[in-house]
């Protein structure tokens, strides 16, 4: 299995996938903390991959954020090492509030024509001409 700075991957994306669930639902750490019966800090770093989240604890997580275990995990090709880069770029967009904001409401767009033009946007702010 491939680590990221000594972080085994698939915590890592785990952990994202809970950031953002978490942020569409605009719940702060602190509220899914309470609701989990654990601090904050835990949730922060569940979220980062530094530390791995329970079986028990990611089936309560899934429940208290309305959705399935399996939302949280990468479909298997990618846990096989296909070679995909998303994990990277996972990393990088839920590093930040901004980037989990970004992230969570981006497919909320219905319109199909706005979110290329969303997307166009920020390839264009993106480059580094």
């Amino acid at each position: 299995m491939a680590r990221i700075g000594g972080r085994d991957e698939v915590d890592v994306y785990v952990g994202a996938r809970i950031g953002l669930r978490r942020s569409a639902l605009g719940l702060s750490q602190s509220a899914l903390a309470q609701q989990l019966g654990i601090s904050f800090q835990q949730v922060q770093k569940y979220e980062t991959g530094q530390n791995r989240i329970s079986a028990s604890r990611l089936h309560r997580a899934a429940t208290v954020l309305g959705t399935s275990v399996e939302t949280f995990f990468p479909p298997v090709e990618t846990a096989r090492g296909t070679g995909d880069d998303g994990w990277e770029q996972m990393r990088f967009i839920t590093a930040t509030t901004d980037g989990r904001s970004v992230a969570a409401g981006f497919p909320l767009i219905e319109d199909r024509d706005i979110r290329r033009a969303v997307a166009r946007i920020v390839r264009a702010l993106a480059r580094d001409d």
